[in-house]
């Protein structure tokens, strides 16, 4: 059997293993302690911080850059309408089922598997970061994000996400903006009070029709929607506040911080994130791992999706096996050829670029 196969073969056995985990968010303890263990067993040193386990390769340099391979074992809770034990992994007509098999089970073993086949290889341009990070569902504060606090640095990031092995070379961020219009309230039968509900009314049609002037080549423009209003109290006094909620999805050719300083001097209304750290992020086309990818006859897209590429510091391309409409849906599966061509096709995306080339 070639390495390769042998690979392919330890990232089926042991997404099966996490699949019969439940690995919910911030409740990711015991596959956490499973990919412990399966590095131990291999002899591969590994660190953890709460449920994020990471591992370099055995050669690191600290004089070398890093390449950050990451991909999530949290998932979301089954569906309503799983026919299947979300929980029990059910290989049939050469799919895997099983809650998170595709997101990101499939993608998370599949980096393993890369990462384990340059694990002991000598001179690598690179020094290889495998992080299984916890709480990517929820972009929670102790996933990558406690993560990349301990780990060493790292120059760019390979995000393992169901692709269709294409690359997301730019992803939209997030903001949730929390609203108020304040008014004076009064009596609604006379002219009294100042209503906080036509002030909001005013700041929610800017929100709808307002366009952002710098347009993104792979995600187009920001988008603003108000999903949540509320105000009044009873018919006959006039309002003096009105809340309401917007939802913003930014790109790369902004950043969350500039799109809430244009909001801020075009409404007046009061305008509180809730954050601003699910930024856009973006890698240029040029760079050697996308032109890695390129070579191997990926398309590049930008992604509206979010993940953990908008809480890593670094450049970053978002690809993996599976299929995202596939993700969070009833009795999940990825195909097996879907991880064989995963673990193919990460090996080669690294290849072109750890390995140095031989002078003829």
């Amino acid at each position: 059997m070639s390495k390769n196969a042998y690979l392919i073969k330890e990232a089926i056995s042991l997404l099966k293993q996490l699949i019969a985990l439940p690995s919910f968010s911030k409740e990711e303890n015991d596959t956490a302690d499973l990919l412990c263990r399966f590095f131990h067993e291999r002899g591969v040193v590994y660190e953890r911080i709460g449920n994020n386990v990471w591992a370099y390769n055995k050669n690191k340099d600290d004089s070398k850059p890093c390449i950050l391979l990451n991909s999530h074992h949290d998932t979301v809770k089954p569906n309503s309408g799983y026919t299947k034990d979300p929980f029990s992994p059910l290989v049939a007509e050469g799919k895997l089922y099983g809650l998170g098999s595709n997101d990101a089970g499939g993608c998370l073993v599949s980096l393993i598997a890369a990462f384990l086949y340059y694990y002991e290889q000598e001179d690598l341009r690179y020094n290889l970061c495998l992080l299984a990070s916890a709480e990517e569902e929820i972009s929670g504060k102790n996933g990558v994000e406690e993560a990349i606090k301990h780990i060493g640095p790292i120059d760019f990031a390979i995000v393992g996400e169901p692709t269709q092995l294409q690359m997301a070379i730019a992803e939209k961020g997030l903001m949730v903006l929390d609203c108020e219009a304040v008014g004076i309230s009064g009596h609604a039968a006379r002219e009294e009070g100042e209503n906080a509900i036509y002030k909001a009314l005013e700041a929610i049609d800017w929100f709808r029709t307002f366009q952002f002037p710098k347009v993104s080549a792979y995600l187009g423009p920001v988008k603003m929607s108000v999903t949540v209003v509320n105000g009044g109290t009873q018919h006959n006094v006039v309002p003096a506040s009105c809340t309401f909620v917007v939802d913003v999805r930014t790109t790369d050719v902004y950043s969350n911080q500039e799109v809430l300083d244009i909001i801020k001097q075009h409404v007046s209304v009061n305008v509180n994130p809730r954050s601003t750290r699910l930024n856009p992020s973006t890698i240029e086309l040029d760079h050697p791992i996308v032109q890695s990818g390129v070579r191997l006859g990926a398309k590049t897209f930008g992604s509206p999706t979010m993940s953990d590429q908008a809480l890593l510091p670094v450049p970053s391309v978002k690809v993996g096996p599976g299929d995202s409409a596939r993700s969070h849906s009833a009795d999940e599966y990825i195909f097996l050829t879907e991880i064989e061509q995963g673990v193919s096709f990460y090996n080669d995306l690294l290849k072109n670029v750890v390995k140095k080339e031989k002078k003829g």
